[in-house]
């Protein structure tokens, strides 16, 4: 990337449908929302391609709205939420707004840097993939910094959803999820849980629907100043594991 291929990016508006929609779920970030946007900005304006970058704030109490939109950045939409609905409602959100070809959902932390996205995107552009996953469980992929209790913990959940929901994912709550606009609009169309576990309801669904799942292993690194209570996140997951199959016995998804 060049500093020109940024400077374009920032202040002359795309035209047409952009090639990609990059999607950023926002609660308090006002510490870490403008070095993150910084990130993708300066790696993705010079990926030669028209995108647009999209953060979804759920309702932040501090400075984090008034951060991004003093940046100016004319490709950047802000989507504000008057009250903090959870990080899948925020997710849907921007999603369902976006109109890429295709949608990157990433997270705010930057966990997964931006740089990984050319291993996701050619499992759609090239091999007729409908969604690739960003995985911390697939052969060949990196993490960094994560403890003990978090790994144990995971690799609990793991085998929970490999055995009960037989998805063919292993990693299902990575915040780095490629999708193709038609499969991204349908799924989150149909997602009925907004908080944590929203990513595993995301690809439960996409199996039920058939649609083309690729997990591409990536680097993580468990950036600091993460706001996931991993005690009270766990029992919120598994609750969230039973709603699911009791929409699907309830024919909630076949409806989808």
């Amino acid at each position: 990337m060049t500093y020109v291929d940024y400077a374009a990016w920032k202040t002359t508006p795309i035209t047409g449908e952009p090639h990609l929609s990059i999607v950023i779920p926002a609660y308090n970030e006002e510490e870490r929302i403008v070095p993150t946007i910084g990130a993708i900005a300066a790696h993705v304006a010079g990926m030669g391609f028209p995108w647009e970058l999209i953060i979804a704030d759920d309702g932040s109490r501090d400075q984090t709205a008034a951060l991004v939109e003093g940046l100016e950045l004319v490709n950047l939409r802000l989507l504000r939420a008057e009250k903090n609905g959870g990080k899948g409602s925020a997710v849907r959100r921007g999603v369902l707004a976006a109109q890429g070809r295709y949608i990157l959902f990433d997270d705010a932390d930057n966990s997964t840097p931006i740089e990984e996205l050319g291993k996701l995107l050619p499992a759609l552009e090239q091999q007729g993939y409908d969604i690739a996953v960003g995985s911390r469980a697939a052969s060949g992929s990196e993490e960094a910094h994560r403890t003990l209790l978090r790994r144990t913990l995971s690799g609990g959940l793991r085998l929970m959803v490999r055995y009960l929901f037989r998805i063919g994912v292993r990693d299902t709550q990575c915040g780095f999820k490629l999708f193709t606009r038609t499969a991204a609009h349908r799924l989150y169309a149909a997602q009925t849980i907004d908080g944590f576990s929203f990513d595993l309801e995301i690809l439960y669904l996409a199996a039920r629907l058939g649609y083309r799942v690729a997990e591409v292993p990536v680097s993580w690194i468990d950036a600091p100043g993460s706001k996931v209570d991993t005690t009270r996140e766990i029992q919120r997951f598994l609750r969230d594991l039973l709603r699911i199959k009791w929409n699907d016995l309830r024919g909630v998804y076949a409806r989808a």
